[in-house]
């Protein structure tokens, strides 16, 4: 097991007390995050003490300690996963040859593109969710919230220490850069659409952090395999904090619709109107919000076939999510069978070469997780006696990248006229009169234990602590 050194500046396992180089030039950029902190992250929450969870070593049982902490005083660090004893390049053209410690001459481009990309989303979801807090339904959320917040940065230090520590000059200047990009910046916008979007509503927050988090999942799963072995420990050990972000987003959604049938239930009626008079919202205008969530987030694996998803494989930069699935890591002889577009209407189909549908064969295994929690909610809403069913959209749907880019289909992937498209969208995603009323519930409920109208309470608290506890001091 590594060791851990809690005691430094920067807390971490990566011995970079032994490297005093490597250690000035990340508290030469400490500063420089916590005045971004300062200035985008969580607004006027800066002096409140939030029982937080801080990551103190890596071993799967006991690697964190929970207590109240100030956000600017949380402690984040660089933290790897173990070493794996021998381990070895598990895919791709150097298949079976020992990992690399350093990164090879001729893969540096790559390597870098992909960690100042991953690092790019990091503080971009801090940015877009800043405002967030003026509005929470409950302490139990906002310290939720706050806790994905923190994290977020832990991971953006999770990639500046490999930019510093294997980049040299490049990888400083990166991992300024990564400060100076913001969420919706008109001039200089973060890298990747989604993280532009703004975040202005808790049923967005929960949307997100249940698909966009997701994304983050499999590209983690995906590094998690690279043959660079910092880096695959790096994001071994981000994997495990990101699945509370999920856990967020999943029963966020959960009790938003757990509310909805309750209403329902008193109300006698699944009439969308009667259901906002009350308060709550209806599955219809979720359904909206996760036809956008979802077909925003799909476009974040990339091109359906691509020379670089290929390149990187056989490179052994970057694997497919849980390779040791697989049987041929080698990936030369095998195919995947893609649906793509032909002619003004028709749909047809094409052979790819495995290699270069590695894009795809890690988004079709995030829309098969996505699905389980649909099936869950599903679930819910039958035993309740309604016949509503909420569903994911095709994946062809309002795509901006790859073969579908900008061809218009309706939700069930059916390719239709732009003129339909034009006519059917706003049914399909939400609407300006959805986004107000969605906007309208949202206010701040603060009391221990209380929650806002439109969702539901949780169904335990927090490290065995009681939903009314106060997770939160104002």
């Amino acid at each position: 097991m590594s060791n851990v050194n809690l005691t430094d500046r920067i807390p971490n396992n990566v011995n970079l007390s032994n490297d005093r180089t490597l250690q000035r030039a990340l508290e030469h950029w400490q500063p420089h995050f916590l005045n971004w902190w300062d200035e985008m992250g969580p607004r006027e929450f800066a002096e409140r003490d939030v029982y937080l969870r801080t990551a103190v070593g890596v071993d799967a049982e006991g690697w964190a300690s929970y207590d109240y902490v100030r956000m600017p005083d949380y402690r984040w660090g660089i933290f790897l996963a173990d070493e794996t004893p021998d381990r070895r390049i598990g895919f791709g053209d150097n298949f079976g040859q020992p990992v690399w410690q350093q990164v090879p001459g001729e893969f540096r481009s790559q390597f870098r593109r992909l960690i100042v990309t991953q690092g790019d989303t990091e503080p971009a979801s801090v940015e877009q969710q800043r405002a967030l807090g003026l509005t929470c339904p409950s302490l139990y959320d906002l310290r939720n919230l706050f806790q994905v917040n923190v994290e977020e940065g832990r991971h953006l230090w999770a990639m500046v220490y490999l930019l510093h520590a294997y980049f040299g000059r490049d990888g400083r200047e990166e991992a300024e850069e990564l400060l100076s990009r913001h969420s919706g910046d008109v001039d200089k916008p973060r890298i990747l659409g989604t993280f532009n979007e703004p975040i202005s509503d808790w049923l967005s927050f929960f949307c997100f952090t249940y698909f966009t988090d997701r994304d983050g999942k499999y590209q983690l799963k995906s590094l998690a395999e690279s043959s660079f072995d910092p880096l695959a420990r790096t994001c071994r050990f981000m994997l495990t904090e990101e699945a509370h972000h999920m856990f967020v987003g999943e029963t966020g959604l959960s009790r938003v619709i757990r509310r909805a049938l309750e209403v329902m239930k008193e109300l006698g009626t699944d009439d969308p109107a009667a259901i906002r008079r009350a308060g709550a919202i209806d599955l219809p205008l979720l359904q909206r919000y996760l036809n956008f969530w979802f077909s925003s987030s799909l476009d974040l694996f990339g091109s359906e076939m691509s020379s670089n998803a290929a390149s990187t494989f056989a490179n052994g930069i970057k694997g497919r999510p849980d390779e040791a699935l697989y049987t041929d890591h080698l990936a030369l002889d095998e195919a995947l069978e893609l649906e793509v577009p032909a002619g003004d209407s028709a749909v047809t189909t094409e052979q790819v070469p495995m290699r270069n549908a590695m894009n795809e064969v890690a988004r079709l295994s995030y829309v098969k997780d996505c699905e389980m929690g649909l099936k869950r909610w599903n679930m819910m809403i039958k035993r309740a006696g309604h016949d509503f069913q909420l569903s994911l959209p095709a994946v062809r749907f309002r795509r901006a990248i790859g073969a579908w880019a900008n061809v218009p289909t309706d939700p069930q992937g059916k390719r239709i006229s732009a003129e339909e498209f034009a006519r059917g969208i706003g049914g399909w995603l939400p609407s300006a009169d959805d986004r107000a009323y969605v906007q309208s519930l949202m206010q701040r409920v603060v009391t221990p234990g209380k929650m806002a109208a439109w969702l539901a309470p949780p169904d335990r608290g927090i490290n065995n602590k009681p939903v009314e506890y106060e997770y939160v001091r104002l």
